[in-house]
Order: structure tokens, then C-alpha cells, then sequence
């Protein structure tokens, strides 16, 4: 009798260690599923809330640098620069 005991002793253990392996896969395809819908709900709230451009935005930036003119810059200003400033000193082309 003691041989059959312990069979049947380590055919329960076996038993119980393929269900806990069972159990373990389960859980894991169970978590798996779970993130794959997550994933799939973030998407489609990104979808459905698409980002769109504040054209108004644009165009006020558009004017607002409009408005500083072709020689302004944040270094010149609207006003541009001064030519006298740039002659050194002499009134022909090449300087001499």
C-alpha cells in the first residue's frame, strides 16, 4: 500500500502543479487582452478627439509679424537700420 500512496501522492502534486501552470497562462492572456482593449479605447477616443490647428492663431501671428515689416527683426526693430550708421565715415560706394 505505501507504493500506491506515494503514486498517488505524486500523481497529485503533478496534477496540482499543471493547474496552477494553467491557471498562470490564463492570468497572463486574461492581463494581455485587458491591455490590448485598453490600447484599443485610447485610440479610439484619440480618433474621435483629433487635434485641429488654431487658425486664428496663425493668422494673428501672421499679421502681428506682418506688421514689423521686411526689415524688421528682433535685432533692427521695425524702424530697420540706419544707414548712416553702416557708411564709416565716407560717402562712396567703396568706402575710399
Amino acid at each position: 500500500m505505501g507504493i500506491t500512496a506515494a503514486i498517488v501522492a505524486g500523481a497529485s502534486a503533478y496534477n496540482a502543479n499543471q493547474q496552477k501552470q494553467q491557471m498562470k497562462g490564463a492570468q497572463y492572456q486574461a492581463q494581455q487582452a485587458a491591455l490590448k482593449q485598453q490600447k484599443q479605447a485610447e485610440e479610439q477616443l484619440n480618433a474621435a478627439n483629433k487635434k485641429k490647428p488654431d487658425t486664428m492663431a496663425l493668422l494673428d501671428s501672421a499679421t502681428q509679424q506682418g506688421r514689423a515689416g521686411q526689415s524688421g527683426t528682433m535685432l533692427t526693430g521695425p524702424q530697420g537700420i540706419d544707414l548712416n550708421a553702416l557708411s564709416l565715415g565716407k560717402n562712396t560706394l567703396l568706402g575710399g
